[in-house]
């Protein structure tokens, strides 16, 4: 069986604990690979490490900082596939989305590819007799991420490039569930130029986690998870002394208003709630039709849902693959059974779908689900899986209030042809990204990712200019060179002015 192991140090290094963990393929629900489960006495050698490596990567020139991340960004292009092999084979996403996954954390590469500007400080000449002040931003230490098993590659590319490249050295800790696209990104950053203890990988659970959140040499953690780990982590490491940024759940709305094109609202509603079968924190969950257009539009996404082929992501024919466990499969599948109950209309009931030759899989079909009540099970909490809910509302008002009492603000879009309306939705939409005929508003990589609400703990979203500020910090020099003709100033106890 393939094990996988933690990276430390620019090598791999093997658990010492003993302990590890399963790593199953979604699409045959077999046990393809075991992966190191670190102790807490690892992850302080993994930390040593970093530290060490930071005393000399943290002086090092932008310029040859940038140097590596060029050529590391090389290295991803050439082994795109590779990368997204290894996705499909333990998140079971079909290898199209999976090879945009990667596409998507090699903007944020790109992005750090140029952080000689981003870093750029800032002069006052003269404010005073001779006095000029400058602004500089410093790389903060050892920093550490924490990422989920929905996206393995993306996510910790999120983090690390912006983290390295403002003068960090890094820790990750991937999901236990699918860990084999982290290592061999820290691999291929090594074969880069990058040098030993910049970026660790340290595979692990909570064990390793809490390790994480507590240890003295940690600056900062970066998250992305559920609302529950998002608040215990931004809690946990916040008391520790720790800058924290923790994007946690989600349950983005999409609000149709009638004057829309409801084919175009149609497709994209199929495409954001069932694309990486729904295991996605940006997924479009619900929507809103606003009108007399909820009958239409419902049958339009019918008409398109049930067309989906699911299968194994490594087959090109397949759209959607299958839910990372077994237990997941259930969970979801239990807000489906239980929704007529709770006065939902189950137009599509994805449940007990298998596909022919692969019946251990984790498969499920796609949901449909509507007239959802606003205190249900199934619209209250972020199912992370194919599972589409419409709800009604009578005017934009009525919409925009519903989704607003939602205490996820993650994202959320608008359909209209109503320019008026999409401005003021934009601005009084309480959620941190939104779409104007756009279904999943993800930011490109100069811009930054976060929501509002249950959606973000912490003062910081991730990427973009707020991923450089938080892996930074900011200092100001105030400098006097007097001329050499000046006499003696004296003592001056008064208060310091300018003049």
């Amino acid at each position: 069986m393939k094990t996988v192991n933690h990276w430390i140090g620019g090598k791999t290094v093997e658990g010492a604990s003993g302990n590890y963990g399963p790593v199953t393929d979604p699409a045959t629900g077999e046990v393809t690979t075991q992966v190191a489960l670190a102790s807490a006495d690892e992850v302080d050698s993994a930390v040593a490490v970093a530290k060490e490596a930071f005393l000399t990567w943290g002086q090092s020139s932008l310029a040859a900082r940038t140097k590596v991340l060029f050529a590391y960004r090389a290295l991803l292009d050439a082994n795109r596939d590779a990368i997204a092999d290894l996705i499909v084979a333990e998140h079971g996403k079909v290898h199209s989305d999976a090879l945009g996954e990667v596409a998507r954390g090699m903007e944020i590469v790109e992005l750090a590819c140029g952080i000689t500007v981003q870093l750029k400080g800032e002069l006052s000449t003269s404010v005073s007799s001779r006095v000029d002040v400058s602004s500089i931003r410093q790389p903060i230490g050892v920093v550490a991420g924490i990422t989920p098993f929905n996206f393995p590659a993306m996510v910790p590319m999120w983090m690390f490039p912006l983290a390295v490249a403002c003068g960090n050295t890094f820790i990750l800790k991937p999901s236990e569930k699918d860990p084999s696209a982290s290592t061999l990104l820290a691999q291929l950053a090594s074969e880069a130029g990058l040098p030993a203890g910049v970026l660790n990988v340290v595979h692990g659970d909570k064990v390793a986690v809490d390790a994480l959140l507590a240890h003295p040499g940690i600056a900062a953690v970066s998250f992305v998870g559920s609302t529950p780990i998002a608040r215990h982590i931004h809690t946990t490491a916040s008391a520790n002394g720790k800058r924290v940024q923790a994007l946690g759940g989600a349950k983005n709305h999409m609000l149709v208003l009638p004057d829309a094109d409801l084919d175009a609202a149609a497709d994209a509603a199929v495409s954001a709630a069932y694309g990486s079968a729904g295991e996605r924190c940006m997924a479009i969950s619900a929507v809103v039709a606003v009108g007399a257009i909820g009958d239409t539009l419902v049958e339009k996404i019918r008409e398109r849902a049930e067309k989906i082929k699911i299968g194994p992501g490594n087959d090109p024919l397949s759209e959607m693959g299958p839910l990372i466990t077994a237990a997941h499969r259930d969970k979801v599948a239990s807000y489906v059974t239980g929704a007529a109950a709770q006065g939902a209309d189950v137009v599509l009931d994805g449940t007990g779908y298998t596909v022919e030759g692969n019946e251990n899989g984790h498969w499920i079909g796609l949901s449909l689900l509507d007239n959802v009540k606003t205190d249900s099970d199934a619209y209250r909490d972020e199912i992370f899986g194919p599972v589409l809910c419409v709800l009604r509302a009578e005017t934009y008002e009525e919409g925009v209030a519903l989704i607003n009492a939602s205490p996820f603000g993650n994202g959320t879009a608008i359909f209209t042809r109503d320019g008026g309306a999409a401005r003021r939705f934009q601005l009084e939409i309480e959620a941190g990204m939104v779409g104007v005929n756009v279904p999943i508003p993800v930011p490109v990589g100069y811009h930054s990712f976060g929501g509002w609400k249950d959606s973000l703990f912490g003062d910081h979203h991730v990427y973009g200019n707020d991923g450089i500020h938080f892996y930074t910090r900011g200092k100001v020099v105030t400098t006097r060179w007097p001329d050499p003709s000046d006499a003696p100033g004296g003592v001056d106890l008064g208060f310091p002015r300018n003049h």
